[in-house]
């Protein structure tokens, strides 16, 4: 084995060897799947808060601002962190399951190089999806920190960015799993539609 991985790599470059670590740990479909969970977390969150900090009569777009970036970042480094040591460790544990099924140790070989590789690609997925999903909810709001928008319009374009995310990222999973794409995208249009309006109700309740 050991063999193999340097006739495959060697003289094939840092791309070649990653794309065959990505077909080795079978990288995409899981990618895939953090990407949509994460990224859809990152968005309802985040609309959570502008939903909330609006109603709350908080339209200064620095306070909005500061809230949301300090939530993406909070939740990219947590995404990160957290999905590398739980991925590692799942993929450490099947490498060993690999290894006494085999009767031979996978340490150098192509087998442990790509979950390396895996682990640590799923991780990065996981920290930045949410991470860029919350900043274009919040997007508006830098608008109108430079005095190109209203508070109501960055409230409103933050809701309609907030839901075109939602459908995007359904029309993404109906193109993966090749069903239709207008139902896909109306069941994420209406969980958002639903997330907004008990976000609604909860700080009209709250301020009640």
């Amino acid at each position: 084995m050991g063999g193999e991985y340097i006739q495959m790599t060697d003289g094939s470059g840092l791309f070649a060897r990653w794309r065959l670590y990505w077909n080795v740990a079978d990288v995409g479909s899981q990618a895939r799947r953090y990407f949509v969970m994460n990224a859809f977390d990152g968005a309802l969150t985040m609309l959570g808060v502008v939903i909330g900090a609006y109603l709350s009569g908080i339209t200064d777009p620095q306070f909005i601002i500061a809230a949301g970036v300090a939530g993406a970042l909070a939740m990219g480094i947590s995404g990160v962190s957290g999905a590398y040591m739980a991925e590692t460790a799942e993929r450490k544990k099947r490498l060993k399951e690999l290894e006494r099924a085999m009767l031979k140790p996978m340490r150098d070989t192509i087998q442990e190089d790509s979950q390396d590789f895996a682990s640590a690609v799923v991780a990065i997925v996981d920290g930045v999806s949410p991470a860029l999903a919350a900043i274009c909810v919040i997007s508006p709001f830098f608008l109108m920190h430079w005095g190109i928008v209203s508070a109501l319009v960055a409230f409103y374009a933050s809701i309609v960015i907030t839901l075109a995310v939602l459908v995007g990222l359904g029309m993404y999973l109906a193109k993966i799993s090749d069903e239709s794409v207008a139902r896909y995208g109306v069941r994420m249009l209406l969980v958002g539609l639903v997330t907004a309006g008990l976000c609604v109700a909860i700080s009209l309740a709250f301020e009640a």
